[in-house]
């Protein structure tokens, strides 16, 4: 557990009566040391040890759950009001940070140094039965940390939240919603995997406990093995599949049928077996992914030059995974690692360096729509230059536009911007939290 000294810069309020409530009871200097008590706790959480939520001010109560975006930028991490795109909360972070949503609807993991941080987004919801009630505070970036050498992928899945160090090869899992529910060390309890060697890869946890892990060393990623529950922290391989040289990403598709990217296709892994689709080119990488609870089909990027320093491809795949079927489709425009999202509905997004938000069908490859969003933009040669970055929550897609500070709301629904702002930093990768 990182126990890093940390930098926290609220450079907005919440709610302005709320802080005049807890600077007359603290003073303003006060504020960020956290001298308001905190909200209250339940039997588990007041015996649990070291709180993860502790908060400098109470929290409000609202009507209903308000989902929040977090963005990096060089420097720190932003946090804003989804529905508005007005600021709540700062946090300065030193280097070059990754972020994830941890599953449980309110944290968020922050891939820094030999950690994953633990982020709280201040949204969330208590159930109580029949109903629940919902609660907002200020951002805070706990001292609680997942150790990982060299973090990597953060994959949700089935309820568990998957965490992979490639400097080591430790897979480590737990219940998504157990954050909320404390250990006696402020972290849930997890479940530890370490693979043969170390490398930069992906794991799944199934819904019945079995875990799909890439294989690989330093050198070379071909594999993807299917891996028994957990007896204590050992597990057993059950099946492999050496085909998917390059192995790279994963995605779900519907409920259960998980797909990791390969040089050649994407492998599927579908009622306890692997099936490749393979690409009609010797060399058709599928490195990255996205898959819909809504939909078979996976929508992947497609890049053919294994040479190139950096490949500016215009075509996608879609790869129904249910018939085994793939379908390129040529958009007429490139796009980059950050430009693949799926709507309510399962429709595949596309967002382009034309600057347009392309919808298409996943089914037929069809373009639905072309929204135009923000000016033309070239992908930069490395990969983590900021660029324009979609990321989709409900039927909102959110798209940033780091050369003019800018982040835009396209409501899916009816194709149209609905809202713009502009922010105090250049903005980076971007997720969120639905509270």
């Amino acid at each position: 557990m990182s126990t890093k000294p940390l930098t926290v810069a609220f450079k907005r309020p919440l709610a302005a009566p709320l802080v005049a409530q807890v600077a007359a009871a603290c003073g303003a200097a006060l504020l960020l040391s956290g001298c308001a008590a905190g909200p209250a706790q339940s039997s588990a959480e007041r015996s649990a040890g070291p709180s993860l939520h502790a908060k400098t001010a109470q929290p409000t109560e609202l009507r209903a759950p308000e989902p929040r975006l977090v963005y990096t930028y060089a420097g720190g991490i932003g946090v804003l009001d989804a529905a508005t795109l007005e600021p709540v909360g700062d946090v300065a972070v030193d280097g070059y940070n990754r972020i994830s949503p941890a599953g449980d609807g309110r944290h968020v993991l922050v891939a820094a140094g030999e950690s994953f941080r633990v982020l709280d987004a201040g949204i969330w919801t208590e159930q109580h039965g029949d109903h629940g009630h919902s609660y907002a505070a200020e951002p805070t970036l706990t001292d609680h940390a997942f150790e990982a050498s060299k973090p990597g992928h953060v994959v949700r899945h089935a309820g568990r939240t998957v965490l992979f160090s490639d400097g080591s090869g430790k897979v480590e899992s737990f219940e998504s919603a157990a954050l909320g529910a404390l250990a006696d060390d402020g972290l849930p309890q997890t479940s530890t995997y370490t693979a043969p060697e170390a490398h930069h890869g992906v794991a799944v946890e199934l819904d019945d406990g079995r875990l799909l892990v890439t294989v690989g060393d330093e050198d070379a990623r071909n594999a993807v093995a299917l891996l028994g529950q957990a007896a204590g922290q050992d597990r057993k391989e059950i099946l492999r599949s050496q085909n998917c040289p390059g192995v790279h990403g994963e995605a779900v598709a519907g409920e259960n049928t998980v797909i990791f990217g390969c040089e050649d296709g994407m492998l599927v892994f579908e009622d306890g077996k692997f099936a490749k689709v393979s690409s009609p080119d010797a060399y058709g990488r599928m490195g990255n992914q996205a898959g819909s609870p809504a939909s078979p089909v996976v929508l992947g990027d497609y890049k053919v030059d294994k040479d190139a320093v950096l490949e500016r491809p215009t075509r996608i795949s879609l790869v129904n995974t249910g018939t085994k079927a793939l379908k390129l489709v040529e958009l007429g425009t490139s796009y980059s690692f950050r430009s693949l999202g799926r709507g309510p509905a399962g429709e595949a997004l596309v967002l382009g360096t034309d600057g347009a938000l392309h919808v298409l069908n996943p089914l037929t490859g069809a373009t639905v729509s072309t929204v135009p969003v923000v000016p033309a933009w070239q992908e930069p040669e490395a990969w983590q230059d900021p660029r324009p970055t979609l990321y989709v929550q409900g039927s909102t897609a959110y798209v940033t536009e780091p050369a003019a500070r800018k982040l835009h709301a396209v409501d899916l629904k009816t194709g149209k911007t609905v809202r713009t702002a502009t922010l105090a930093h250049a903005p980076d990768e971007l997720t969120g939290v639905t509270g």
